[in-house]
């Protein structure tokens, strides 16, 4: 279905800027961070997805209809967010559509933060952060960030088609995955995460927030969770767990 998404700009985009992906995955890893930091760099809504292969879903805020699948931003980042687990039958239309407008607005950087599901999550205080990278130019990056690279394993979900399509597009992208609960919300991942991309950018983010509230935020997005748990069945996201031996140590 040519054409089938679009990426409506509500005003001027930037080039050249910075580019967030924290798409509903393992944990809610990547939501609950683009959210928090869109909330604490108080983050306008610059453009957003329409597209019929998304659900009939809207937001409502202050009355007013908004897309579910949204991009904000300010002078230096864009942040993509979604209030919906992006559908398994269209994840890689819409994936792709969205990454052709992040290339065409010449994205300095791509960063897709998510989690990495473990079976012991419960006996870890505070999580890893392990990454990946577009190009093996980038994988410096990770090392002096003192980031482990996986060095073989399975990835699985939207984050992996991001990294994909940044590789065939030529689009500098690093994945930051923490350690994460597979099916239930994982704040405390989400605030790793970002305490490592704020290692790599200038960002102005306080976590301390995220992690005081985490039970109000796993309760918060419980619906969220189990609506994402069966689209990643259906991308066989446990695929994840196969080989774990290869990069957790």
């Amino acid at each position: 279905m040519d054409g089938a998404v679009k990426i409506i700009e509500r005003g001027e985009v930037q080039e050249g800027l910075k580019m967030i992906c924290g798409l509903p995955d393992v944990g809610l890893v990547g939501a609950i961070a683009a959210s928090h930091i869109i909330s604490k760099l108080r983050l306008a809504e610059v453009a957003y997805v329409r597209s019929p292969l998304l659900p009939p879903v809207i937001m409502l805020e202050g009355g007013l209809p908004r897309s579910p699948i949204r991009i904000f931003g300010n002078s230096e980042v864009l942040v993509l967010s979604s209030e919906i687990a992006v559908p398994s039958a269209s994840v890689h239309q819409i994936i792709e559509s969205i990454m052709d407008w992040v290339s065409s607005k010449k994205a300095e950087m791509v960063f897709t933060l998510g989690g990495l599901p473990i079976p012991n999550r419960h006996e870890i205080e505070k999580p890893r952060v392990f990454g990946a990278a577009s190009d093996d130019s980038l994988l410096k990056m990770l090392s002096e960030g003192k980031i482990e690279v996986i060095q073989r394993g399975f990835l699985v979900g939207p984050q992996a088609l991001i990294l994909s399509y940044s590789a065939e597009m030529g689009l500098p992208a690093l994945a930051l995955l923490a350690e994460s609960f597979y099916n239930y919300p994982d704040p405390e991942a989400a605030s790793v995460v970002i305490q490592t991309l704020k290692q790599m950018i200038d960002i102005d983010v306080d976590v301390s927030e995220l992690i005081e509230k985490g039970e109000e935020v796993r309760l918060a997005m419980r619906d969220m969770m189990r609506r994402t748990q069966a689209e990643l069945a259906r991308m066989k996201k446990s695929h994840e767990y196969d080989i774990p031996g290869y990069y957790i140590k």
